[in-house]
This record gives structure tokens, sequence and C-alpha cells, in this order.
């Protein structure tokens, strides 16, 4: 394969999402209340998801897009297949 796309902008959201999965780890420590610990666990969940939004629209932008303008048929039919697993995957979620 090619180069991959920069997914460093990512960081950030993933060390503040660290830090967040940290305060629940405390908060579950000092017996804190369950709903307060399930809004937590909620924020980490849509950032993470935020985070993963962001990573397949680069993919799709740049991986995707790039086999589809080539050449190859064995890439297009390759990238294709990846996209249905992804699909597959993110359902059963």
């Amino acid at each position: 394969m090619g180069t991959y796309p920069d997914h460093t902008a990512n960081l950030v959201a993933l060390k503040r999402i660290e830090g967040q999965v940290r305060g629940i780890q405390k908060m579950i420590e000092e017996g804190k209340y369950c709903v307060d610990i399930l809004v937590q666990i909620r924020a980490v969940v849509a950032a993470l998801a935020r985070v993963e939004d962001a990573i397949l629209e680069r993919h799709f932008e740049g991986c995707v897009t790039s086999a589809m303008e080539g050449a190859s048929k064995s890439d297009k039919q390759e990238k294709l297949e990846e996209i249905m697993m992804l699909i597959k995957k993110f359902r059963k979620i």
C-alpha cells in the first residue's frame, strides 16, 4: 500500500478521552452516583464516535478515493470489500 492519511490531529481528542476515562475510574473508586458515572461514559462514547467519524472520513477522502481513481480493478474491488466489512462491523455495535 501507499501512504496513509495523517491522523495526528485526532491525538488531542484521544488524550482528552484518555483523561475522561481516568476520571470515570476515579469516580468508581470514590463510589460516585451511578447516573453521574453513566453520563461520563456516554460522553466518552460520543467523543470516540467523533474521532471514528473523522478517521473514517479521511479514509474515504484519501485511501478510497485514490483506489477508485486508479487504474487497478483489483484495488477498486479490494476497497469496496473493505468498505462492506467496515459497514458490517459498525452495524454490530
